[in-house]
Order: structure tokens, then sequence, then C-alpha cells
């Protein structure tokens, strides 16, 4: 912890601090994927605590199951030694087996008989084939597509797929497998689109055919599905209207809530809508899920608790209408009108509050469509038939436990409640999916217009003050306070927002998937040590700096040659190297994609550590002791 920390820090933030990490975790499971059997008697709950509670629809308990490696969880605080989060779920197509996958540097796959397999740093989101006999997920840290013999439990094939691959889709034939990035991967260029990517496979032997580029500002994607047939593929993410100064927040200026469809039997883009309505939004889409029939399509909405239920025929209908240059709306005359027409769904799309936090993970029957409700513990079922009111079930049949007993998953659930935003547009995890970065720059409103910056990470926050990247915040708990009213245009309780501080104090880093070559990076830490790096990313001060003795106030900013045009000459704070393997892309305004860039293309002076002397060896051991912090 930086010396200068308390100078941030209230008594009652200190108390806040305190009371967060002696919360406990263990009657919590959080809900986040969800699977129902082909028979549609069971559903099958993926929990960040390593659980998958098997139950009937109405609620009857049918036993547990347990991933029995020990790891710790998300938040190291709360880690259950015993279990770790399960990441997805699935059934096999003649529902005889289940998968589930964990979220462990070495994560393994898992089927219903307890056999397992490593696949790689946090797999997600389990594929099972129509005939059972292969298993396709993705590997969100690895940044890989895998393929797995479900009879052999054996990787055949892995691929690198794009950055935090997080969701995929088979389609038309089981020809195609999409994999969608979580998040961008370009350095910024004014001119250039920045969007999250979907990769397109053979399915066989995991070759690319295709990268697909979403829409500009397209981030946070979280949800993949196909169409029965395999003819459609829907992805759920934001779209970041980044290239706009943060003015306002109304008609999803800042951020909409967006449902992208690709088709599965060529793979290639067809168009974004909106899911928001005009005057209100519904932010974070996370599940997405196609009825048996074809006849609905269900997306979650993280942020504002509740799910969308979208007549899928009416829906393609006005996209065929729209690729024909008919009118379909007010805004609509044509495809390109479509991403930015908040009427598009309206009169085919419902819109059901479920007044529980959390829902994530979501499977449809032609009936019913299941969603996990991950910040009340349990799930909702809600019938696709409007005339039947939805239910609410709690998990091993207990009352929902009250968030105000744990601050820090409390502050976890606020961090991601748009409801806490005028008109329920975005959450402060809009823009810091987990609490992190969303590869974009922002034009905010505390240090000018014109001028737009990198969305940091969240990291440690808490003890690297000030805040945003030119200091303008004197500490994570002044900033927090500010984004509410500056961002969300809310006023929220304090109590409110000291639990947000607890849980971001809560937050501790993933191991970097960066590892691999010891020797380079024990090479790598020497010259860390000779290139000057250490002057500022002090190792004992979470790789940032302390306080600098030629500011008056001490405040740690420094002017070392990155400012261009109208930052030239301007001082900016020295960020921790803590996880940065996880948030390029670099310096205030990303126009580094890799690290190396950073060392070498933006260092010509030497003023970013001594660098220009290294070696080609000597960079790649410096780079890869970097990214393994």
């Amino acid at each position: 912890m930086r010396p200068t920390l308390l100078r941030y820090l209230s008594a009652a933030s200190l108390a806040c601090l305190v009371t967060g990490l002696s919360a406990s975790p263990d009657d919590w499971r959080l809900p986040e994927s969800v699977a129902v059997s082909p028979d549609g008697d069971t559903v099958l709950l993926g929990c960040r605590y390593g659980t998958a509670e098997r139950r009937s629809p109405d609620g009857k308990n049918l036993g547990a199951w347990t991933a029995t490696v020990s790891r710790g969880g998300f938040l190291g605080l709360f880690a259950d030694q015993n279990t770790v989060p399960v990441t997805g779920v699935a059934y096999g197509a003649d529902g005889t087996a289940w998968y589930t996958a964990d979220d462990g540097a070495r994560g393994r796959l898992f089927r219903d008989d307890g056999d397992s397999v490593v696949v790689g740093d946090g797999p997600q989101a389990p594929l099972p084939s129509a005939d059972g006999r292969w298993v396709w997920l993705c590997c969100r840290y690895s940044g890989t597509a895998v393929k797995v013999d479900a009879d052999a439990m054996e990787v055949v094939a892995a691929v690198h797929a794009g950055r935090e691959p997080q969701a995929i889709a088979l389609g038309a034939e089981e020809r195609l497998l999409f994999v969608a990035s979580h998040l961008p991967d370009a350095a910024i260029d004014p001119a250039l689109p920045v969007a999250a990517d979907v990769a397109v496979l053979d399915a066989r032997t995991l070759d690319r055919v295709r990268t697909l580029e979403l829409p500009d500002g397209s981030t946070s994607v979280r949800g993949m599905a196909s169409s029965p047939d395999g003819a459609y593929i829907y992805l759920t993410h934001t779209v970041a209207r980044y290239r706009l100064p943060t003015t306002q927040v109304e008609r999803g200026w800042m951020n909409s809530a967006a449902l992208s469809i690709l088709d599965g039997r060529d793979g290639t883009y067809i168009n974004t809508v909106m899911l928001d309505d005009i005057d209100g939004g519904a932010a974070n889409p996370w599940g997405v899920a196609v009825s048996p029939d074809g006849r609905t399509l269900a997306v979650a909405h993280a942020g504002t608790q509740e799910v969308s239920l979208i007549d899928r025929a009416a829906l393609h209908a006005r996209l065929d209408a729209a690729a024909a240059d008919r009118p379909v709306s007010a805004v609509t005359d044509c495809a390109a009108d479509v991403i930015n027409d908040f009427s598009f769904l309206s009169g085919i799309r419902r819109r059901v509050k479920l007044g529980q936090p959390g829902p994530r993970g979501i499977a449809l029957t032609n009936e019913t469509l299941y969603v996990a409700l991950c910040f009340a513990d349990g799930f909702a079922a809600v019938p696709v038939n409007p005339d039947i009111p939805a239910k609410v079930m709690p998990m091993d049949g207990k009352a929902f436990a009250d968030l105000a007993e744990s601050p820090v998953l409390r502050g976890e659930m606020l961090f991601n409640d748009a409801t806490k935003c005028f008109q329920n547009w975005q959450s402060c995890a809009s823009c810091h999916p987990d609490a992190r970065a969303d590869a974009l720059n922002w034009d905010l409103m505390n240090d000018g217009i014109g001028n737009p910056k990198q969305t940091k990470s969240l990291l440690y926050s808490y003890c690297t003050p000030p805040t945003m990247i030119t200091g303008i915040r004197r500490g994570m708990m002044h900033c927090n306070r500010a984004g509410f009213r500056y961002i969300q245009f809310v006023r929220v309780d304090e109590e409110d927002v000291r639990d947000v501080d607890a849980y971001l104090i809560a937050l501790l880093p993933r191991p970097s998937p960066y590892t691999s070559d010891p020797e380079a990076i024990a090479r790598g830490r020497e010259v860390y040590r000779r290139a000057d790096c250490a002057r500022c990313h002090m190792p004992e001060y979470y790789y940032t700096a302390a306080a600098n003795p030629d500011s008056p106030d001490g405040v740690p900013l420094y002017d070392i040659g990155l400012g261009t045009g109208p930052e030239t000459g301007r001082k900016f704070d020295v960020a921790t190297l803590c996880e940065v393997w996880r948030t390029g892309p670099y310096l205030y305004d990303g126009r580094a994609k890799t690290m190396r860039e950073v060392l070498t293309r933006f260092n010509t002076r030497d003023m970013h550590g001594v660098t220009t002397d290294l070696t080609r060896q000597e960079l790649s051991d410096l780079e890869a002791f970097i990214l393994s912090l």
C-alpha cells in the first residue's frame, strides 16, 4: 500500500474497507450460466463457487455436482478452497451427458461422470455437437478455441481465436464455428473503427475462414447462440458511442445494448439491432438463446434486471425489408439505419422485469425461459406465454440471501446495476467490464473536451492514487462518487457507493497466462532494473510510482514525452503494471497495440525507460517480464 493512501481514506472509508474484507461467501453460489435438458425436465446451473445445482423447473432439488479441483475463486477473499468457478454448462443433444467448464489457469472441461481434460486458461461456454462426439469451447485468457473428443476426453485441436473469447456458436450443418472476442484488439486510430471481432472457423479443423469485425464501438461481448438450423447466429454486446463527448446519457449517447446477427451458412455479417427503447436502456446484455422451434429469441439484460422475448420471424422480416431498402420505421429506411433505431423492435419484443439482480446465462425451451440470477442466488422461469407470470426460485430452497450482509458482493451487484443510472442506459461495468477496461478511448468532461483518453482498469485503484490518467481525481473513492454523478447522471446513497468501494478494494489480479518461459522472465526482470523502469513503476508500489517530489502536492504525475497535440507537455499518472497483459491497447490514448510498441516505437527518446540500446533479445525478455506481472 502506498504511504500516500491514508490521505484519501476517511474513517468511514476505512470502516468500509474492514467490513468488506470480512465478508463471508458461505451461503452464496452466484449462478452465472444455465442449461436445460433436451426433455425440459432438468435445469443445470453453473455457479461461480464451483457448484452446478440440478433441479426440476418447479424448483424441486434433484441433487448437485461439485467440481473437486482446488483453486481460488474470482475474488480471492471469497474463494471456496474446495471448488472453482463454473463458467459454462451444457447438455449433450441426447441428454445423457452434461458438461461444465471451470475458470482455472489450467482450466478443465468436466463430463458428468467426473472425467475431465485440461483445455486452457479460463475455459468458457462448452458446446457439444449434435451427435455427441465433440465438444467445442473457448478459453478466455488463453485466447483459444478448443475442440475436444467427448468420448476420449482429449483435446484434438486448439487455435488462437481472438482477444478473451467468451462465446461460441455453431453454424448450419456444424460446418462453421463462430468464436466472439470479448474486447477489441487494436490500437486506437481516430480514423479507423475499433470493435471486438468474431473468428469464423472451420468446425472440423479449426482453420480460420474469416474474421468479422462488429460495428465501431462494439465491446463487452457476452453471449452467442444459433438458430435451430444454424442459419443465423446471434450475439449480445455493448455498442459504445465513444466518439461522442460524455455530455449526456439519453438515447444511448454513451452506451447502447446490441444484438448482432450473422449468417451461419456463409459466415458473413448481417446487421446489428438495438435492444434499448428510445427512453429507456436495456443495459449490459448477456445471455442469448433461441427456442427449439425457432419462434422465440431471448436476451438477458444483466444491468436492468430483465429479459427480452423477441418474435424471431418478425425480426427477420424487418431485417430483410431494411436490406431491400424498404421503410421499416420512422428511422429505418435501409440496412445502415438499423443500428441507430431504438424503435426497431417495437411491437415484436416483450421486456419482462424480473425484480432480481444479475440475470446472466439463459436457456430456452419452446414454453419457458430459464435465467441464472447471479446476485439473487437463484433462477427464474419466464413463460413464453405472456399470460403466465414469471416465477423466481432460490437455490437450496432457502430465502434469497441479503446482499447487505456482504458489502463486497453488494458492491459488485451495484457496479453492474444499470437501474442506478438515469433511464437505465449503463452501469459502471459498461465501461469497466469485470472492473477492468473496455479497450476504448472516452472524451470525459473532467479534463476538457476533444481529448479522449483510455479507459483504465480499476484493479488496485484504491491504493494507487490519483485516479484518471491525468490524475484529475484524488483517489478511487472520490472517483466513484463522481462517476455516479457525471457518468450515470444520478445521486446515490453513500452506503451504496461505500459498497462499490469495498468491491473494488477486494479485487485481486488474475495470474498472467504469459508465464511459460521462466528463464526469459528472470532475464527480463534484470533488464527491467537496468532500463530504469523501476524508477517510476516501483515493485513495492504495485508497479506504480510513489509521490513525485517535483510536484507541489506530491502527486505522482510525470511528463515523459508522450503527450501529442493539445496534450503536448502534459503530465500523466503512472499506471500499475499489474495485469498489464490484459489492459491493452497502451499509453493514454491507446496508440500502442502491444507492449513491444510501448518500449520501441513510442519511446525513441528514452524518456519512458532506457530501451533504445537494448538488443532484440533483451527487448523480448523485458516484454516477457512485464507481461508476466
